[in-house]
């Protein structure tokens, strides 16, 4: 009989924040919000959930030197969206993490994501899905999902060799079973994308989202 799959969690912080102007700095993930930036509320989330976090940034990493995370790049080129940075984190665990069959992904710019996501997505994987990931409001929520380590050299051959860039168009080759959650008192997975989002997200915290 084996034991429950070990699951190595991927925080996503490649997106240029180009929306959120000045308030970002070029970080989405580094802005302040309460008395934390928008990353360690995520990591505070994410880190329960899964045995070992790493993040998937580009540039210099020293930016993110105070997480004390292991921080990797983009390895099928920058540019190439989130699904470049998935492939980034499964090579890594591959390596580091032999063990770990999948890899739970979270986006840095999403602070109030559920905190039993990991566990509720490993549970479709174990009926039967091949990739599981989250849905709120009709919506798939594809950045925040369960991907197994086997799937890095097609996901590679896809973005490489086929110009894959949709992360919802890759899922759609594999069993994909999708979580519902609610969205009231409040969308789980709002996001900041605008400086009004901040605002937003500080109510929220007072709210105790």
């Amino acid at each position: 009989m084996t034991g429950p799959a070990v699951i190595a969690g991927l925080l996503l912080a490649g997106g240029r924040s180009r929306r959120m102007g000045s308030l970002a700095g070029g970080d989405k993930c580094l802005m302040t919000l309460g008395t934390q930036t928008v990353l360690e509320h995520v990591i505070q989330r994410a880190g329960p959930q899964v045995e070992r976090l790493v993040l998937n940034a580009n540039g210099d990493a020293g930016r993110f030197a105070s997480f004390g995370l292991p921080v990797i790049g983009d390895t099928a080129g920058e540019g190439l969206g989130p699904l470049a940075g998935v492939l980034a984190g499964l090579d890594w665990v591959a390596g580091q993490i032999p063990d770990a069959g999948l890899v739970a992904s979270f986006a840095t710019d999403t602070p109030f994501f559920p905190k039993d996501l990991v566990h509720s997505l490993s549970l479709e994987i174990e009926r039967g899905a091949e990739l599981a990931c989250a849905r709120s409001g009709g919506r798939l929520q594809p950045v925040f999902a369960l991907w197994p380590v086997a799937l890095r050299h097609e996901l590679r051959r896809a973005l490489v060799e086929e110009g894959i860039r949709k992360v919802d168009r890759w899922m759609a080759r594999y069993r994909l079973s999708a979580v519902d959650y609610a969205v009231e008192p409040f969308d789980p997975f709002f996001n900041l994308n605008q400086p009004a989002d901040l605002a937003a997200a500080e109510a929220l915290l007072q709210q105790g989202g």
